[in-house]
C-alpha cells in the first residue's frame, strides 16, 4: 500500500477531529435529555420550519450533504485511492461484506418474525469518524496500512448502508417523483459526459431539485446526495485538484465535520434514560444490535478476510498481521452515525423502540471502541507486530 496522498491526509484529519466533536455533542445531548431541561430540549427538534421539523431538516436535508461527501470520497477512492486497484481493493471489500452480512444475520436470527425485525440494518455500518479517531489515539505505533485498510473498509460499509437504505427503507413509493428525480440525474450525467460542463453551479441546482423530487418519491432524500456525487465531473488524475468533484469535496469537509454531523448528534442522541433502561437493553432488538456490533462485526470482518487470504485470492499487506485485522474488526463495531440514521428509518413513529435502539448503539459502539483500542494497544503496535 502506498503512502498517504494529500487528499487522504485531509480526509483522515477531518475524521479525527469529527470523532472528538461527535463525542462532545453526544455527551451534551445526553445531559440535556436527562436534566430538568429535558422537555424543552427535546421539543426544539420538533419545531416546524417550512413544512418540516428541525429534526427532519437535519436528517433529510443536511444529511443529504453528508451523503454527498461520502459519495465524493467513494468516487475518489474508486478512481485514485486504495479502491482504484482491484487487487488492493478486494481485501477491504470482502472484509466489508463480512462485516455487513454477519451483524445483519445475528440481528435477523434473534428478531426474525418480531416487530423489530426491520432493525437488521442497524449494526451493519461503521462510523469512519469514530473508528479513525480511535486509531488516531494510537498514533504512529500502528502501521499506516491499517489506517488505509480500515478507511477503505468503512467507505465500502457506507456504500453497503446506502444500498440497504435505498432498497429496504423506502416508504410508500410515488413513481412519478422517482422518475422525475432520475430524469434530473440523467440530465446532469449528459451535462458532464457529453457537454463537459465544468461549472459546479448547474450541478448544485440540479442536485437540489433532485433532492426535492426524491423527498416526495418515498425513497429517502439523502440518496440524492450520493447520486449527485457521481454526476459531478471528476478527474482521474491524482494530481488534479481543480476538478469540480475535488473542489467540492474539499469545501464540504469542514462544514460536514463541524456543522452537519454535530447537529445530527445533538438531534438524534437525546436519549432519555428511564428507570427501565436495563430491561430495554435486554430486548431482542437491543441484543441483536449489541451482538451485531460487538461480536458480528469483528468476527465477520476477520473470517471474510481469512477466507480470501487462505484460498489465495488476496494477501495481507506486508506490515499487517492477523492481530491488526482483528483490531480493525473490533473498531468496525463502532456504528453510531449510520446506525442511528437507519434506526430512524426502521422504526418511524416508534419513539420507545428508537430510544432503546439508540441506547444499544451507543453502548455497543463504546464497547467496540474500547475493545479495539485496548486490543491494538496490546497486540497491534509495530514493535509487537514485527516480533509476531
Amino acid at each position: 500500500m502506498q503512502n498517504f496522498s494529500n487528499a487522504f491526509n485531509d480526509f483522515l484529519e477531518s475524521k479525527k477531529s469529527g470523532g472528538m466533536i461527535l463525542i462532545l455533542c453526544t455527551i451534551l445531548s445526553l445531559m440535556f435529555a436527562n436534566s430538568a431541561l429535558s422537555e424543552s430540549y427535546l421539543q426544539i427538534w420538533h419545531w416546524h420550519l417550512g413544512g418540516l421539523s428541525v429534526e427532519q431538516w437535519i436528517n433529510d436535508a443536511l444529511m443529504a450533504i453528508f451523503f454527498l461527501l461520502i459519495g465524493l470520497e467513494l468516487e475518489r477512492e474508486l478512481y485514485n485511492g486504495e479502491l482504484s486497484n482491484f487487487k488492493n481493493a478486494l481485501l477491504p471489500i470482502v472484509a466489508a461484506v463480512g462485516g455487513i452480512a454477519l451483524p445483519a444475520a445475528i440481528h435477523f436470527a434473534i428478531n426474525n418474525g418480531t416487530p423489530t425485525q426491520p432493525g437488521l440494518g442497524i449494526p451493519m455500518a461503521t462510523d469512519i469518524a469514530f473508528a479513525l479517531g480511535v486509531l488516531a489515539l494510537l498514533g504512529s505505533r500502528i502501521p499506516t496500512s491499517l489506517k488505509i485498510f480500515l478507511t477503505a473498509l468503512a467507505v465500502m460499509d457506507d456504500l453497503g448502508a446506502i444500498i440497504v437504505i435505498a432498497l429496504f427503507y423506502t416508504a410508500k413509493l410515488t413513481l412519478i417523483y422517482l422518475l422525475a428525480a432520475f430524469a434530473v440525474f440523467g440530465l446532469m450525467l449528459v451535462m458532464n459526459r457529453i457537454f463537459r460542463i465544468m461549472m459546479l453551479t448547474p450541478y448544485l441546482i440540479g442536485g437540489a431539485l433532485m433532492w426535492f423530487l426524491m423527498l416526495n418519491s418515498g425513497v429517502h432524500a439523502t440518496i440524492a446526495g450520493v447520486l449527485l456525487a457521481f454526476a459531478i465531473p471528476f478527474s482521474a488524475r491524482q494530481d488534479d485538484e481543480e476538478s469540480p468533484s475535488h473542489r467540492l469535496e474539499h469545501v464540504l469537509h469542514k462544514p460536514v465535520t463541524f456543522i452537519v454531523l454535530p447537529l445530527f448528534a445533538l438531534a438524534n442522541t437525546g436519549i432519555v434514560i428511564g428507570t427501565g433502561w436495563m430491561q430495554e437493553l435486554m430486548s431482542l432488538n437491543s441484543i441483536g444490535i449489541l451482538g451485531g456490533l460487538v461480536i458480528g462485526k469483528p468476527v465477520g470482518i476477520t473470517l471474510a478476510t481469512l477466507l480470501v487470504v487462505a484460498i489465495g485470492i488476496c494477501r495481507l499487506p506486508a506490515d499487517l498481521n492477523w492481530k491488526h485485522v482483528v483490531g480493525a474488526g473490533l473498531l468496525g463495531g463502532i456504528g453510531f452515525t449510520m446506525s442511528i440514521f437507519i434506526t430512524n428509518l426502521a422504526f418511524v413513529g416508534e419513539a420507545d423502540v428508537i430510544n432503546a435502539s439508540k441506547m444499544a448503539i451507543l453502548l455497543g459502539s463504546l464497547t467496540a471502541g474500547i475493545f479495539g483500542f485496548v486490543w491494538l494497544s496490546l497486540f497491534g503496535t509495530k514493535k509487537l507486530a514485527d516480533s509476531a
